[in-house]
């Protein structure tokens, strides 16, 4: 055990508790004696000549109360209306003030809010520019431009693992928003810190930490607080797993984690790996002088949570302090690490307004859940009030404390300034707006009846703004909602392709058997019986899926009519494959997980029944009788053209064996070996239904970027892959000296080839005139498989 690191646990805590309770005093003041009711009102009738308008009576029936639904299309109508930029602006500025602690009266912080607004406005509305911001093909676009995409490759996958164990119980978007947002919120301080004067190299270093620290200390979120919140452990592992934490902060080290009891053994052995490395990163990264300081800001952090969370809502004599000191705590604490977590130097003010401001945003939350909270039996401030307030005429209406924690975070800790006092309003009634809408007139009419009757002549003013203000939304509000949206589409549609792939998989698997001739002349046919061996093997079936999802879901063919061609995918392709194994070729001796053909028979009856399937393939096109016979020749003629390069891209293959290839010899060689095949699936059933030529051209250039970033996560698992997935050896590249792009890249260098590729083919669906979820899904796939 490090001593060097220890903290007194106890010690800390008080200390923060102190600070806490005398700023609650103060709060319990202005409270009681409601002496920030005048005063806000008079900020209000100040603020509100900006935020409502008077109309002519003409006006009221064409004039929008509020901008179009969807992130997009609200952002266009902003910027049409004349909007955006204040709408951006005061988004800014509340960002600089909840999650940087800056003034918004410093000339600094007015200056680089504009400059953020600016480049932000920009982004938003450059027409050329159809990316989504947010998807992963944009985020590695945006690394790419900073030089970070080993640290965003690495965040992907490792995103990947964590939303794959996020336990049932758990709400699994929620989780990842959250993550996200963290990572976001470590990298804007990382920005700030940052001066014109910083070399790139020095700013990708920077930018490079700022991602791993943000996901470490991100990572405790769904993995610390939500586990111990969620049903997940039962009471006692709870307790062993609360203690297991406790122990880490307080010594500066984890512990082993030993025997498990509970049914959620693996579960933990993950979780315990995962936050182990994170902490030992960010232990890594703090300057000596500040880890103490780090340790105990993360100890308030993580006790006062423990002391709210162990709250009871039957229990009904808790006091205001026992209820709003761990508030206060947690909330400040939480937004204090992270400046903390980058061993950012000290910064005149931040740490005191950010203890200040935490409540503010705890209770605005607060607010918004506590129907949530209710119905889960949590204990918050409302919560709490609203089930005991006519029992207990001493407790705090949290409602009024949040209107007083405002009075005083304009007039006593920004000092009146105009502009925090314009933002922390839009932000109040835009949570009033946004319950509103969200639970209804009605519900919204009972929560204000509870919580807003101790100050009639104020409720009427805040009611009045709630009802008739405008332009007090927000971005994040708005990106916050956009990225639930997404996460949940993702989810569903990934649900959906997984169940496509199933299900077609299966559909490909029953009709791909070759029956023997009723009245066969020839006494022995083992060309038939190796065939069916090789069929038999546990293939993807990617090429006739693909097929399948095209011509049935986009063209609108029927499923029956293409089953000649999806076999015919299929037999050209493990015909392809029996012929890659031979000891003339690749010399494989596994393949799907099965000894290869010539292995099981030998190389004479594997040469023939691969020359058998390629003439079967052409059979079943040929006997596609639903098609006028000029679209069939057509695409018998397109899939004859198609199996001659195929060769030619294996010709090259074997030729390279030994020598040192480009980059671009490479990529054409992977677009003739996988890129082809890829592009068939998809431009066959194009030419069944007789697609456009810039359809086509479109699939093509999607089908090459795909089928290399196919090639090249074949490479990477040849390395770093597992035979149990694969159901083929690894290392047989480098065993027969194959070029790859690995060798000529390096794994590092590889991964960003991957995903540039990725990125080009995503980009390419924008030009597609279908639905592309499921290609989409595919890239997805390709990217991220393991076999």
């Amino acid at each position: 055990m490090n001593m060097e690191l220890m903290i007194n646990a106890e010690e800390c805590y008080q200390r923060a508790e102190e600070k806490a309770a005398r700023y609650f005093n103060t709060l319990y003041v202005l409270v009681s004696e409601k002496t920030f009711v005048p005063t806000l009102i008079n900020d209000i009738q100040s603020w509100k000549q900006t935020h409502i308008h008077h109309h002519s009576f003409l006006s009221l029936f064409s004039r929008k109360k509020t901008g179009p639904s969807g992130y997009h299309n609200y952002i266009q109508w902003l910027h049409y209306t004349g909007k955006l930029d204040r709408y951006l602006d005061r988004s800014i500025s509340y960002l600089y003030m909840r999650d940087l602690g800056k003034a918004l009266d410093s000339p600094e912080t007015k200056k680089r809010v504009r400059s953020v607004v600016d480049n932000l406005k920009s982004h938003l509305t450059k027409k050329e520019d159809n990316t989504e911001m947010f998807s992963m093909a944009g985020l590695y676009r945006w690394a790419q431009k900073e030089g970070i995409e080993s640290a965003i490759i690495w965040l992907i996958n490792k995103l990947k693992i964590v939303s794959s164990n996020i336990p049932d119980g758990l709400d699994a978007e929620n989780a990842q928003r959250k993550l996200i947002k963290i990572i976001a919120g470590v990298l804007m301080h990382e920005f700030e810190e940052m001066d014109d004067k910083l070399s790139p190299a020095e700013r990708t270093i920077r930018l490079d930490h700022a991602i791993r620290l943000g996901y470490a200390y991100g990572l405790t979120y769904p993995f610390i607080d939500d586990l111990l919140d969620a049903k997940v452990l039962s009471t006692d592992e709870k307790k062993q797993y609360s203690n297991l934490i406790r122990t880490t902060l307080i010594t500066g080290n984890v512990p082993e984690l030993g025997e498990w009891s509970g049914d959620n053994a693996e579960l933990i052995r993950f979780i315990h790996s995962e936050l182990r490395d994170a902490f030992e990163a960010i232990k890594a990264h703090q300057r000596p002088d500040n880890r103490i300081h780090f340790f105990e800001q993360a100890f308030v952090f993580f006790h006062s949570q423990e002391v709210d969370r162990e709250k009871n809502l039957s229990y009904d004599r808790y006091t205001n302090e026992e209820l709003y000191v761990p508030i206060i705590l947690k909330s400040s604490s939480s937004r204090l690490i992270v400046r903390s977590v980058i061993s950012a130097p000290e910064d005149a003010g931040f740490e005191s307004r950010t203890f200040f401001y935490g409540i503010y945003n705890q209770l605005a939350d607060d607010f918004a859940d506590m129907v949530e909270d209710m119905e889960e039996g949590a204990v918050t401030p409302y919560t709490y009030f609203m089930k005991y307030h006519d029992k207990r005429p001493d407790l705090i209406n949290p409602f009024e404390l949040y209107w007083a924690v405002i009075s005083h975070l304009i007039h006593n800790v920004y000092h009146s300034d105009s502009k925090t006092c314009e933002v922390i309003l839009d932000r109040a009634i835009n949570g009033l707006k946004r319950f509103k809408e969200r639970k209804g007139s009605e519900e919204y009419k009972k929560v204000m009846e509870l919580f807003a009757s101790g100050f009639p002549n104020f409720n009427r003013v805040i009611q009045k703004m709630v009802r008739k203000a405008d332009d007090v939304d927000f971005f994040d509000k708005l990106l916050r909602d956009h990225m639930m949206t997404m996460l949940k589409n993702e989810r569903k549609e990934q649900e959906d392709f997984l169940d496509t792939i199933e299900t077609v998989r299966n559909q490909v698997n029953n009709i791909l058997y070759i029956a023997k001739p009723e009245h066969d002349s020839l006494p022995k046919d083992p060309i038939t019986d190796a065939a069916n061996y090789s069929l038999e093997g546990d293939g993807k079936r990617l090429r006739p899926i693909m097929t399948w999802v095209m011509g049935v879901n986009e063209y609108g063919l029927y499923s029956s009519a293409i089953v000649p061609l999806l076999k015919s995918l299929e037999y050209m392709h493990t015909a392809s494959l029996i012929f890659d194994d031979l000891p003339a070729q690749d010399n494989a001796a596994i393949r799907r997980g099965r000894q290869t053909l010539h292995m099981v028979y030998n190389n004479a009856i594997a040469e023939l029944t691969g020359l058998f399937l390629t003439q079967k393939a052409i059979e079943e096109q040929a006997s596609l009788n639903q098609f006028d016979s000029e679209t069939v020749l057509n695409l018998i003629r397109y899939s004859a053209q198609m199996t001659a390069d195929m060769c030619k891209g294996q010709a090259m293959d074997l030729d390279s064996r030994g020598k040192p290839l480009t980059l671009e010899q490479l990529n054409l060689m992977s677009f003739y070996k996988t890129g082809i095949a890829f592009e068939a699936s998809l431009i066959m059933p194009a030419i069944l239904t007789k697609a456009k030529e810039h359809e086509m051209k479109a699939l093509k250039k999607f089908a090459r970027h795909a089928g290399i970033a196919f090639q090249i996560k074949d490479d990477l698992l040849d390395v770093e892959g597992e035979l149990d997935l694969l159901g083929k050896p690894i290392g047989k590249d480098a065993e027969n000296n194959h070029s790859t792009f690995v060798s000529i890249l390096g794994m590092d260098g590889a991964k960003k080839a991957m995903w540039d590729h990725y990125c080009l083919a995503m980009e390419v669906l924008q030009e597609v005139p279908l639905k592309t979820s499921f290609l989409k899904h595919l890239l997805n796939y390709i990217v991220n498989r393991d076999h």
